[in-house]
């Protein structure tokens, strides 16, 4: 699926709740054909974003595009091709699964085929007969997102739709998004706290703290920050002692015990020029390793960067 333009982007967007700033000049980019990972701590400012994406809140400032067009000018024809499901799904918990897409499906006059393909879309076909009731809240979850897909949207909106599942439920929500995404050809943008899982579903990332964005990219840029932010770990008889023999090599090292440096990552051929220079001095050299932070760990730098500007 190829554009000129991104399927979403908003520029300059900015709410307000009373006197209290909520987001503050959020510019988003959704390229078609992606899962956006919206990711953030609890209270940064994501399901404000996707109300305010839906128009269930006016933005204070900025604009929202959709399809390249302002949604402002064209806001039903535009949100007719976008499906969602924010926190947990309203379900009539008396009715069974069918009939509570059949419900919505009459009330958006949506081809009477379409309840059977979304119940088989989100593999509640087996389930359909019995009550919402007695549904999982994986089920729930599958259910709603069955009746976010009945207009066959171009894109998707989700918060947090893996909030409270267990293991299994988070396991075939992730296989859902992908076959969505893969076999149907939708956008998806994914809000979440937990960058473990967005790691293994999204294409492109979005961070956001204290409604303002960190950090947009693809997954591999993201990685990139990561490898950016390695470090050697040498293990000496004294790190003092080493780092003042080679202060070449060694510039920026920092001691964290006696008798082991953190050196920041520079390159293999550095690590092999430093291992190398250790030994000719005669310097023990007890270990010398490469650490490098998880992607929790640069989502948690990036957010507490954020805070501590604030600050």
């Amino acid at each position: 699926m190829s554009s000129s333009f991104p399927l979403l982007e908003t520029r300059a967007l900015a709410f307000r709740y009373g006197s209290r700033s909520i987001l503050h000049d959020v510019h988003l980019r959704v390229e078609p054909g992606s899962i956006y990972g919206f990711l953030g701590p609890n209270g940064a400012g994501k399901s404000t974003t996707m109300r305010v994406l839906l128009g269930l809140l006016r933005p204070a400032s900025g604009s929202i595009h959709l399809f390249g067009h302002d949604m402002a000018r064209h806001r039903v024809a535009l949100l007719n091709r976008v499906g969602a499901l924010i926190e947990n799904p309203s379900l009539y918990d008396h009715l069974t699964g069918r009939e509570n897409v059949e419900a919505t499906r009459r009330i958006r006059g949506v081809a009477s085929n379409r309840t059977a393909e979304v119940l088989h879309l989100v593999g509640l076909t087996d389930n359909a007969h019995r009550p919402a009731r007695e549904y999982s809240l994986g089920m729930r979850q599958r259910l709603g997102l069955a009746i976010a897909l009945l207009s066959d949207p171009d894109l998707l909106l989700l918060d947090e739709p893996t909030n409270g599942l267990d293991p299994n439920g988070i396991i075939d929500m992730r296989k859902l998004l992908q076959q969505l995404r893969e076999e149907h050809g939708k956008t998806i943008v994914v809000s979440s706290h937990l960058i473990g899982e967005i790691e293994k579903v999204a294409t492109h990332v979005g961070v956001i703290q204290q409604g303002s964005l960190v950090f947009q990219g693809s997954l591999p840029d993201l990685q990139q920050l990561q490898t950016g932010r390695a470090r050697l770990v040498l293990e000496t008889d004294c790190a003092d002692t080493c780092r003042n023999l080679l202060p070449r090599l060694l510039a920026g090292a920092t001691v964290a015990e006696p008798g082991t440096l953190w050196v920041p990552w520079v390159s293999k051929e550095h690590t092999a020029e430093l291992a190398t220079a250790l030994v000719s001095a005669g310097l023990p050299l007890y270990a010398l390793r490469l650490e490098q932070p998880s992607l929790e760990d640069t989502f948690l730098h990036l957010t507490e960067a954020k805070s501590e500007l604030v600050k």
